[in-house]
């Protein structure tokens, strides 16, 4: 049976959805048999709400209502959960408590079978592990364990949450790490990789550019297009 607050949440966005809407996410995040998203089920609530509905019930929430809230079958629900786990994560960050800090990455971790879809990879990995790796040489390694793994959304968690150590002057992991997908057959580790080494030319166009050229023979069109849209951006303006 499912905790009080996890219940309270649940039922909540379960009464803010619409059938329309559930439509409308079904087809964008590609829910169809076949697609990435096969078998996903949506009740339509669009994320600035659920996000409104996650802080409002913080202050009771733990990491039981949590685990409860990852294991529905609804894709908000879900999300719900991760969103929860990236407020734990920065409440402990700010109060300096590295041990729960520690904590939450591991419970996120290990949840990631749950984490099924790019929305919710992108609006978790680079708040809680990516933070981590500042800090922690293990969730470094994690980072480039699970850029290496077969399993689309593991992966796309590893390149995804290079993008907090982009952000701090740490863009030495993501072109480590960005040619180890070329091979890599998914679109959508295509599509991060080269948005991922986008933002690092943010910090150093010439250092993307040399990477770059010494790459574009291999490296995918998806992922040369993204990350080249910082420079040709820069040059039409």
């Amino acid at each position: 049976m499912a905790s009080k607050a996890a219940k309270e949440i649940t039922a909540r966005l379960k009464n803010a959805g619409s059938k329309e809407q559930a439509k409308v996410l079904s087809r964008f995040f590609k829910c169809a048999p076949g697609c990435y998203g096969e078998g996903d089920k949506f009740l339509g609530v669009k994320v600035p709400v659920t996000r409104s509905m996650v802080k409002e019930a913080l202050p009771c929430m733990t990491l039981t209502d949590v685990r409860e809230l990852l294991a529905s079958e609804w894709h908000e629900v879900r999300l719900a959960g991760f969103l929860t786990l990236v407020e734990f994560y920065r409440k402990a960050e700010k109060r300096k408590e590295e041990k729960s800090c520690e904590e939450i990455t591991d419970f996120y971790l290990d949840s990631l079978e749950k984490c099924n879809n790019w929305d919710l990879v992108d609006l978790s990995a680079p708040h809680i592990l990516g933070k981590q790796a500042l800090i922690d040489e293990r969730a470094l390694c994690k980072i480039y364990n699970l850029s290496d793994d077969s399993r689309l959304w593991h992966r796309r968690v590893g390149v995804v949450a290079t993008m907090t150590l982009i952000k701090n002057g740490r863009c030495d992991i993501i072109y480590e790490i960005a040619p180890r997908q070329f091979e890599y057959q998914h679109d959508l580790i295509r599509k991060a990789t080269g948005w991922m080494l986008r933002e690092a030319g943010k910090i150093d166009k010439e250092k993307l550019i040399q990477f770059l050229e010494e790459n574009e023979k291999i490296m995918p069109r998806t992922t040369y297009r993204y990350a080249t849209e910082i420079i040709n951006r820069k040059a039409v303006d």
